[in-house]
């Protein structure tokens, strides 16, 4: 097994220079927002959410507004998605902003996998430590 010299790589990182400064600026942007975004949406979340399956007022009253949310939603929460995986070799909280994605992208069973997700304690206590500093009350969870 051959090394790569240091002018082999020197010359690598020339020739995809704008593709490593594009990473690492999209890594860097998302690691910025999920810090500066996490107890904001932590305090989102409704205390009741893990109990009470609701239904939404928007889709209700103007379901071409919510279907507009639904798409601009799926979008920031598949982008996280592929920034955490970008920032899993980059700089960056790749697993958080994975998780973050997750959350905010529509798939079939992701309310049952928040559920036991929410469920395990150490995860259950930070969050309700995040919602305390936002004056928010803890989660339930049946």
């Amino acid at each position: 097994m051959e090394l790569i010299s240091f002018n082999t790589l020197i010359e690598i990182f020339n020739a995809y220079k704008n593709v490593i400064i594009w990473f690492g600026s999209i890594s860097l942007f998302v690691f910025l927002f999920s810090l500066l975004s996490i107890k904001w949406l932590v305090a989102l979340i409704p205390e009741d959410y893990f109990v009470i399956k609701r239904v939404s007022k928007i889709k209700s009253q103007n379901p071409l507004i919510w279907y507009f949310i639904l798409i601009l939603k799926n979008l920031v929460g598949y982008s996280l998605i592929l920034g955490g995986v970008i920032m899993l070799v980059l700089p960056g909280q790749g697993l958080f902003t994975i998780i973050i994605g997750l959350m905010l992208s529509n798939y079939p069973g992701k309310y049952i996998i928040e559920k036991k997700f929410i469920a395990i304690p150490t995860i259950l206590k930070s969050i309700n430590w995040l919602r305390r500093k936002s004056n928010k009350p803890p989660l339930k969870v049946s």
